[in-house]
């Protein structure tokens, strides 16, 4: 029985089997592969992340270390799944190979675990920094300011991570509903996640509080502020576990002001399910947390009758130069200044002699206060007294205070702090929460010189360092930021930490009012967003469309494009190698990162030898298109009449696989060209089939090059098992706006994934090349080389090896076509590339050859 017999009884095709029958067989298999692809990609980004903390270029918590691991090990789970249901079983052997290595990444967390505490809910006095996995980061912080510290804080208790995750999971079906919400949000479609996030609020809120956790904050309430005095209000606010720390997540979570003893349970459940709020979500997955994360904990303080508020920071958080404390205030609660809505007045006290360097007083129209709403007390925004309105909401005494005890903190905790502050009706200072500044850490360039350039704005307030150019995108206060551009400028009439789905799409931010200290500053200096505030005017003077560079290192907006300033770049930052998070990182690192399976064809490239999570990535991404292959291989012949072959002028045994609306008559057994309905393999067969790209004689050869081919050839490298070269059947599956797209020429293979739509959001493209006939040295140049190529045409490039991976993502479709199109033309200039790759001059000159369309 021949390979092909084989693979018919396998799918058991009859020799007369209708194409719907095989279509359906292989569309089974198909959906498996994707679904593979994708928790491949999902793996490959999760290992960066991680590989990224130990090399120092973002901060984490050791929770998000944890977490980190636990999904890498649920995407190899799913990838192994996926590889057997295509094979039918055949890989068992891998599902084995990850629980092994599962178990031993278990071992290493569990013996870096925290300290659980039964209590659901602590007096402040009980609380100190060591205890923020179980009851948060915010409480935490507030224990230790006031039990370590014997600083100033309000009344309070902490309600313990253990009490918020009871009320997610005691009630019957609640976190089953609430899962099945999440499952159901697509990354790539915003609103999805609104729409869950509404839901989910509305599952929590309609819940029993559990008995035992009720009775536990009522007695809690009474302990702390007393049960005959009806008077007392109080502020809840969220202390997740994470928040407040190397990830700031401020603005994130929700707080609620005025809460009375018999609002306590409703608040609770509030804050509980901002959890899930559409902007948590958001940060969650930008920073890899995972999205049904249960980890919060409450702080029950008593509330400030506050005359005045608002944030210190022990350092200037975007000047590094500076040796200042930064003091943010104004009248009324502290909200209006963490959340931007107003200008706040500042002040600058010396480091060294404790005293005012700088005041600016702004002008306060609007003041946050409490006041009487039915039986109740709640926030509202009401005008500030005409005698107060350009007077400073701090005296110079108060304002030295709050800078010495910003100093304090900064020496307790040995790292800058981002403190916030209230002073009460009888003048005292009181702190409401301390945690890690998000620090502004790009190299301190000098603003360029630019002859006879204007700038429109200048003199602005810098809270994000940094150059971003792009086209201005204005965004309405509560306005829909879903389908806001990626590198666009956004726009706002105030600063807002709400914008936090759409800050990483954006390549500079400039907000007309703004606080340096608040919410969305913090934000976007931890995303790396070049960010400007108080630029009066802006969203009058600027145009939605405007192309404009932010300059945000000297506070200055320019027409057009500035390539003297877009030159500008950051610095890294510097990994701190004694922190306990590295430490963990390095003991799982082992069974993470290593690659030990890196040739296909060697016998110890097998289950049994995957030691580590890149391993197994490896393993079942290769075994899953030499399958695909496999399966491809049996609908191309003749008994099945399930492909199509191209025909056209292209060095390639070329079979399409239509899921649908990808070819004109799918039935046929060739088609042409002019038959391909299908949006993304259309350009690239115009790229294949360019005039310019076709061969006009015999390719340049290097005799160098062309000999270490030989040579290899003659020895038996770059072989099959089986002894087989790549190079049969190529295969294209296409629908009208999807085409996976495999090719195998001599002996390297390209994988070319795209979705090529109007949705601008789903639009991408995945690109990756490997192998060759060459010596090891040259085929890495030869990737190096298209690495080259593609970051010229704004391709995301990873190189590994021989290896080229390449990622362009949320384009419109108008820019995704010509780069489908000079894909289309690098497969075909690839071809015996190898050849020429003898140094690296080669590989910049046919990369300037490529990029200026010279192809031969």
């Amino acid at each position: 029985m021949n390979a092909v017999q084989t693979l018919k009884k396998f799918f058991c095709l009859a020799p007369r089997i209708s194409r719907e029958q095989a279509m359906t067989a292989f569309v089974r298999r198909y959906d498996s592969f994707r679904d593979l692809l994708q928790a491949n990609a999902e793996l490959a980004a999760l290992l960066a992340d991680m590989d990224a903390t130990q090399r120092g270029e973002r901060p984490m918590e050791i929770s998000w270390v944890r977490q980190k691991a636990r999904r890498a090990i649920l995407q190899c789970e799913r990838m192994a799944e996926k590889l057997n249901n295509i094979a039918a079983g055949r890989y068992n052997g891998l599902t084995a190979a990850v629980a092994a290595i599962a178990g031993r990444i278990a071992g290493e967390l569990e013996q870096h675990g925290h300290d659980d505490i039964n209590a659901l809910v602590l007096p402040l006095s009980k609380v100190n920094a060591s205890m923020a996995c179980s009851v948060g980061g915010k409480n935490a912080n507030l224990g230790e300011l006031r039990n370590m510290l014997d600083m100033p804080v309000p009344r309070g208790f902490a309600v313990t991570v253990q009490a918020g995750s009871m009320l997610l999971l005691r009630p019957r079906g609640l976190f089953k509903n609430i899962y099945d919400q999440l499952r159901a949000i697509d990354p790539e479609t915003p609103s999805t996640a609104r729409e869950a996030s509404k839901t989910i609020e509305a599952l929590i809120l309609e819940v029993e509080t559990p008995p035992d956790v009720a009775d536990a904050l009522f007695s809690a309430w009474d302990e702390a502020f007393g049960s005959g005095d009806g008077a007392i209000l109080a502020a809840l606010r969220s202390s997740a576990i994470a928040e407040d720390g190397a990830q700031s997540f401020a603005g994130q979570y929700r707080s609620i002001m005025g809460v009375s003893r018999r609002r306590l349970l409703t608040a609770f459940k509030q804050v509980v399910a901002s959890l899930f709020s559409e902007h948590a979500l958001a940060y969650r997955s930008m920073h890899g947390y995972p999205l049904e994360a249960t980890g919060m904990g409450v702080c029950c303080l008593e509330m400030v009758h506050a005359k005045s508020a608002g944030v210190a920071f022990s350092r200037h958080p975007v000047d590094l130069r500076s040796n200042c404390v930064m003091i943010n205030g104004l009248w009324g609660l502290g909200e209006m200044v963490a959340d931007g809505v107003s200008t706040p007045d500042v002040w600058l006290v010396s480091r060294a002699t404790k005293h005012v360097t700088n005041e600016i007083v702004a002008h306060k129209k609007f003041m946050m206060t409490l006041a009487e709403s039915g039986a109740e007390r709640l926030p509202h925004i009401v005008d500030v007294p005409e005698a107060l309105r350009d007077a400073p909401c701090l005296t110079r005494d108060q304002v030295e205070q709050i800078a010495a005890l910003a100093l304090e903190l900064e020496c307790h905790y040995q790292f800058p702090q981002d403190m916030e502050w209230a002073i009460d009706e009888n003048g005292a200072v009181v702190l409401l929460q301390t945690r890690p500044m998000g620090i502004d850490s790009t190299a301190e360039l000098d603003a360029a010189t630019l002859d006879n350039v204007n700038p429109l704005f200048s003199g602005a307030d810098v809270a994000a360092r940094g150059v971003g150019c792009g086209v201005v995108t204005p965004l309405k206060p509560g306005g829909d930021i879903t389908h806001f551009p990626e590198g666009g400028v956004m726009l706002l009439a105030h600063s807002s930490p709400s914008v936090t789905t759409a800050i990483q799409r954006a390549s500079a931010i400039i907000a007309e009012t703004g606080s340096l200290t608040g919410h969305m500053a913090s934000l976007c200096r931890e995303f790396g967003v070049p960010t400007l505030m108080n630029v009066p005017g802006a969203t009058s003077s600027l145009t939605a469309g405007q192309l404009v560079t932010v300059d945000a290192f000297s506070g200055r907006i320019f027409h057009g494009e500035i390539p003297e300033l877009l030159a500008l770049a950051s610095s890294p930052r510097q990994p701190n190698i004694n922190t306990p998070v590295l430490c963990l990182l390095r003991r799982v690192a082992p069974h993470l990162f290593p690659l030990h399976l890196t040739d296909p064809n060697s016998a110890l490239f097998s289950p049994e030898n995957c030691l580590s999570l890149h391993d197994v990535m490896r393993y079942a991404h290769e075994k899953s298109y030499t399958e695909m292959f496999q399966i491809s291989d049996s609908l191309s012949e003749s008994s099945a009449g399930a492909s199509s072959r191209l025909v056209c002028n292209v060095p390639l045994d070329l079979f399409i696989i239509d899921l649908g609306g990808g070819l004109q008559h799918p039935e046929y057994r060739s088609v042409g060209p002019a038959d391909i309905l299908s949006a993304p393999f259309r350009q690239v067969i115009n790229g294949m089939t360019h005039p310019d790209v076709q061969a006009k004689g015999p390719r340049p050869v290097n005799m160098r090059g062309f000999l270490s081919v030989v040579g290899r050839s003659m020895i038996g490298d770059n072989q099959q098992k089986d002894g087989a070269r790549f190079g049969e059947r190529s295969y294209a599956i296409v629908s009208d706006r999807y085409l996976n797209f495999s090719s195998r020429i001599g002996y390297h293979y390209a994988i070319l994934d795209t979705w090529c739509g109007d949705t601008l959001s789903k639009n991408y493209i995945r690109f990756e090349f490997a192998g060759g006939g060459a010596g090891n040295k040259q085929r890495a140049k030869r990737v190096q080389c298209i690495a080259l190529i593609l970051s010229k045409l704004g391709f995301t490039v990873d190189v590994t090896g021989d290896r080229a991976y390449a990622r362009f993502r949320k384009y419109p479709k108008l820019e995704m076509l010509p780069r489908l199109d000079q894909l289309g033309r690098l497969l075909i200039m690839t071809r015996q590339m190898d050849m020429l790759m003898v140094d690296e001059e080669s590989v910049q000159l046919y990369a300037t050859k490529f990029l200026n369309g010279e192809y031969h």
